[in-house]
């Protein structure tokens, strides 16, 4: 009998180690790593002060906890050694460290070829705008944008509107071929029309009041949500408060890591809405999941106010389930089993959405 429970645990380990490496192979972007990093994270059970202090007993390496908070939150990317020494210290198998260098080498190797190409885009967008009209060229009338406060060209400090025209040359009708001139400006030449094409003013901020709660290291939330098991896909789908940048979570969905609520720089006080995709594996089939969310990283804490939970059910979305959080509605979160740890705040806000 332990010799059967001895060959299941270890088939389990490799069965989940083969499914790190596979991530780990399809990693091309800072993004994705910093997913997996925050990840491994969270199955350390540990805090960045315990980490940094395993790297010091080590030597080599200090991973210091600021450095270590911004290369989670993918406000970083990290350097090698520093990535492998946070691995150790996060006790990943050494067998395993090699698949997160060769990650690690085709992000580095991604960020390269984008800047060469870049520099190749601007590059041909300066001999393109240096090159003279032809002589035989006719200007296209363009309608001079309005002279509103938010119009691009006057957000840049200067007139657009020859820019404009110029975007619109054409050749006389006997020639065949078209000419444009590119460059940033009169892409923003462009940009400008359509805005002025598609809105007649302004709009108006949608204003929206809500409670909600914050809680910080250490801390979490869980509660559960019911969906159709027909369901193909879930989306969920959290309204912050966006004044707080940096705010990082890790998702479970019935104990099962789903995803990572991605940073968001810090803005002016208002609302964003935040989604992610949860994998079907582990929504399939069930009526009932329970979601949890637990701290990373943030420039102060986690905020949440509402949770949305919406589903594909035969390829058509509609919304599943609501979590109103906050201590104005304490029969939305008694039904859905609401708990939070470490929480720091809880109040209302009556904020605009950002634009």
């Amino acid at each position: 009998m332990q010799r059967a429970a001895v060959t299941t645990t270890t088939d389990d380990a490799a069965a989940s180690g083969d499914a790190r490496r596979a991530e780990l192979a399809a990693v091309t972007c800072t993004e994705e790593l910093a997913r997996l990093l925050a990840e491994q994270y969270a199955r350390a059970d540990v805090s960045l002060r315990e980490l940094e202090l395993r790297t010091q007993r080590a030597g080599g390496i200090r991973l210091a906890r600021t450095t270590c908070s911004d290369m989670l939150a993918g406000r970083r990317f990290p350097k090698k050694a520093m990535m492998v020494a946070f691995l150790r210290a996060c006790q990943v198998p050494e067998e395993e460290v090699p698949d997160w260098e060769r990650a690690w080498a085709r992000v580095k190797l991604s960020q390269v070829s984008a800047t060469q190409v870049s520099a190749t885009q601007v590059s041909a967008t300066r001999v393109s705008v240096a090159q003279p009209a032809e002589a035989d060229e006719v200007e296209r009338p363009v309608p001079s944008p309005p002279g509103d406060a938010g119009d691009g060209g006057a957000a840049a400090g200067r007139d657009v509107r020859p820019v404009m025209a110029r975007a619109f040359r054409v050749q006389k009708p006997t020639r065949r071929r078209v000419v444009l001139v590119a460059g940033p400006a009169a892409a923003l030449g462009l940009v400008a029309v359509i805005g002025f094409t598609a809105f007649t003013g302004p709009r108006p901020p949608r204003t929206v009041a809500d409670d909600g709660r914050a809680f910080t290291t250490g801390g979490s939330s869980r509660f559960s949500v019911t969906v159709d098991p027909a369901h193909t896909e879930i989306r969920l789908t959290r309204r912050l408060d966006a004044i707080i940048g940096g705010q990082t979570a890790t998702i479970t969905v019935d104990g099962a890591l789903a995803g990572v609520w991605q940073p968001l720089p810090a803005e002016a006080r208002g609302w964003r809405e935040q989604s992610v995709m949860l994998p079907p594996a582990l929504t399939r089939g069930h009526r009932r999941l329970t979601i949890t969310n637990t701290f990373v990283s943030s420039e102060m804490d986690f905020n949440e106010f509402t949770y949305f939970v919406d589903q594909k059910v035969d390829g058509e979305w509609s919304r599943a389930d609501t979590v109103d959080v906050g201590p104005y509605h304490p029969g939305s979160e008694a039904a859905h089993q609401y708990r939070i740890t470490r929480q720091n705040w809880a109040g209302k806000r009556d904020l605009s959405y950002l634009e």
